[in-house]
């Protein structure tokens, strides 16, 4: 496993991480969602990202369990806060991100976050408000760094103008090659500022592990017929995102990898990515994908894959 810097903090983060979105506490059972986490230990993966809302608490508090035992400063830990936790709980205003982050670290059994993340932008809250509250944060000891998730070019380049207050050091997209949007502001942004991407849903829900066929129905027990876990792969599942998908196998083979392996080494071929964030409801699917950690594949391979893509898929390339 190969490790990053994240943007402009002291954190060095495995450059495949392991994601708990739609999954740990709810599409995956507390046994194998701890075998998971074992296993991406074994495996040299340090990084470990959640949210106070996957499952409305249920992934922080597994993953709280699956990490009790194990020193603090061996892992990086992330989580965020904004998703609706009922009782109208939800935003980044001072009152929300103080009782969320509380309500984080007492599901997480630590004293503190390695990184904590506005999960979306709040328009309903001043942006100096947000930024005021997360300095205390980091100043309080409870947060170490601060990043954010799918805000806007303006966003973050008004969280940026703002002086006396923390610097964000993460961005957290969705980017893979079935989806590039990042790379037109986001990414030049952050790169001058010292924020790093912390990539989601880089095999774009498994699609692009190329594991669906177009021609037929997904695969019993996979995420595209799962009822907790499907909602967001529908968009990819069209015939021809599957078609271009399989396009792409043998150029995968001709670098010597797998679908999977070849779609996360797109994404790490981008320097300010730090880290691409993976599910995984098997410890096997970690083997998998750490074996795209450091691997090195000729940038024609990809240039001919993304070439595919535009062709088949105009506007979302």
């Amino acid at each position: 496993m190969k490790y990053r810097k994240l943007g402009a903090s002291d954190l060095n983060v495995s450059e495949i991480s392991l994601g708990s979105w739609l999954t740990y506490g709810v599409g995956v059972e507390k046994e194998k969602a701890v075998a998971c986490v074992n296993r991406a230990f074994e495996l040299g993966i340090n990084f470990i990202d959640t949210a106070n809302v996957y499952g409305r608490g249920a992934a922080e508090s597994v993953l709280g369990e699956a990490l009790a035992s194990r020193p603090r400063n061996t892992y990086v830990l992330a989580t965020k806060a904004f998703g609706d936790m009922g009782d109208g709980n939800q935003g980044l205003s001072r009152v929300q991100i103080e009782k969320q982050l509380d309500a984080s670290l007492k599901r997480l059994r630590t004293d503190f976050v390695d990184l904590y993340q506005c999960h979306r932008y709040d328009t309903n809250t001043p942006l100096a408000e947000t930024m005021e509250a997360l300095t205390r944060a980091v100043k309080s000891g409870k947060v170490r760094y601060l990043g954010f998730s799918e805000w806007s070019p303006q966003n973050i380049e008004d969280a940026i103008a703002m002086a006396t207050v923390e610097r964000f050091v993460s961005s957290q997209p969705q980017y893979s090659l079935l989806w590039r949007r990042p790379e037109a502001k986001v990414i030049p942004i952050c790169s001058r500022n010292g924020i790093s991407q912390i990539v989601w849903s880089p095999l774009a829900q498994g699609v692009l592990t190329g594991k669906y066929d177009p021609n037929a129905s997904p695969p019993p027990g996979t995420r595209a017929t799962s009822d907790n876990m499907g909602g967001a792969i529908t968009r990819w599942m069209e015939k021809p995102v599957l078609e271009a998908v399989q396009k792409l196998k043998p150029i995968a083979k001709e670098a010597g990898l797998t679908m999977g392996q070849f779609a996360l080494a797109w994404v790490l071929r981008e320097p300010n990515v730090a880290s691409a964030i993976v599910g995984a409801s098997r410890p096997e699917q970690l083997d998998e994908n750490a074996k795209a950690s450091g691997a090195k594949v000729d940038q024609s391979l990809f240039a001919r894959a993304e070439a595919i893509v535009a062709e088949a898929l105009p506007r979302r390339a």
